[in-house]
């Protein structure tokens, strides 16, 4: 099945990320105006879902219809109320601050998985809290009443550029990309065990990108899962390697389809519409790209 990318809206000069799909829109992250854009089905126009996030780009929602933002600005991951205020959810791990949360997915638990990786951006206010020695995914698991009592806990140590996670519909095994773009660096789709005491065993590496005298095959940046298990996966890029390619994977690492955007470089997706069928694709361009794949999404939580 050839996929037919529809140009839902932009460019817009600034990079768009996350996204979730509400029940009814999808929601999509523009960081760097500090909006989450809200996109309707028939709408001619997005609306604006939230202002003043100070650079949410990660979102998810869990239980209840709860939305959780990863908010590179503050360093922290939030709880964002339908009121429009927010809760401060964690902030530190071991004593020290995070380095800017970056894109994160819930399991059936409700805990909060998120990629935790140092941003050329710097966060609001004087730089005087030093980040963390290492950029791994951290789980969240939220411990009793009110919001703010949460676990939080290092899940990766193998890890120098995490981006999108995932976690499988079985809940048996947690999805990383790892990608540093540096000549040398890894970029690699990784699947790591969960095990039954929650921590993770050693990664299999699914696919692994290149380099050529071109420069280096940008590797993964967001990922999502279908409900059949197939990992969906936004790569590369106009400069070298085989372009600006949205990946379908089989578990076990075999590339099931590989479709070309039309323009832009692909930073995530995720599905949406009424039959969660329709892939929805950010870029760094400000693109958002929407398409019938085929496939239907796995959604756990929506808007309340």
């Amino acid at each position: 099945m050839t996929w037919k990318f529809e140009l839902v809206y932009g460019p817009n000069g600034r990079a768009l990320g996350g996204l979730a799909w509400d029940g009814k829109s999808m929601l999509v992250s523009d960081a760097m105006d500090l909006k989450i854009l809200s996109f309707t089905e028939g709408a001619k126009e997005p609306a604006v879902f939230r202002k003043w996030t100070n650079r949410v780009n990660g979102i998810a929602f869990g239980p209840g219809g709860v939305l959780y933002g990863c908010q590179e600005g503050s360093r922290r991951v939030i709880e964002m109320k339908p009121d429009g205020s927010s809760v401060v959810t964690t902030t530190v791990l071991d004593g020290a601050q995070y380095n800017h949360p970056y894109n994160a997915t819930i399991d059936k638990k409700g805990r909060v998985w998120f990629s935790d990786r140092l941003h050329a951006v710097l966060a609001s206010g004087p730089q005087v809290f030093p980040y963390l020695p290492h950029q791994s995914v951290l789980r969240m698991t939220l411990m009793g009443r009110p919001h703010t009592e949460w676990h939080v806990e290092r899940l990766t140590y193998d890890t120098k550029s995490p981006r999108g996670v995932a976690v499988s519909p079985d809940e048996k095994t947690l999805y990383v990309a790892e990608t540093d773009t540096v000549p040398g660096g890894v970029q690699e789709l990784r699947a790591y065990p969960i095990l039954a005491d929650g921590t993770l065993g050693p990664c299999t590496v699914l696919h692994s990108f290149g380099a050529d005298y071109r420069g280096v095959h940008r590797g993964i940046d967001g990922i999502c899962v279908g409900k059949d298990g197939h990992i969906f996966a936004c790569a590369g890029w106009s400069r070298s390697g085989p372009g600006a390619t949205v990946y379908v994977f089989n578990p076990d690492g075999r590339i099931a389809e590989s479709h070309a955007i039309p323009e832009g470089t692909p930073l995530n997706c995720a599905f949406g519409g009424a039959d969660l069928s329709t892939l929805y694709v950010t870029t760094r361009e400000g693109h958002v790209y929407r398409t019938k794949t085929g496939y239907t999404g796995h959604l756990l939580y929506k808007a309340a």
